[in-house]
């Protein structure tokens, strides 16, 4: 009646094969030489816009200009 060789996969196994895998991803995401995203630059004499809040764009001016008709 008793399975012989049967695998041992239980909830601890997988939670702690999760954990591994959780642990390796946040090790993989610290190391330094890890391509990432490249850093962005403006253009010579362009302002950064500010965070959030309204503005009133040519693309913007155009769809005004279209629904008023």
């Amino acid at each position: 009646m008793n399975k012989p060789n049967a695998p041992a996969l239980n909830r601890r196994t997988v939670f702690a094969g999760a954990g591994a895998a959780g642990a390796l991803a946040a090790a993989a995401t610290v190391l330094p030489g890890a391509p990432g995203a490249a850093p962005t630059t403006l253009a010579a004499g362009t302002q950064p816009a500010p965070a959030g809040g309204y503005r009133l764009t040519e693309h913007i001016r155009q769809y005004y200009a279209t629904a008023r008709t």
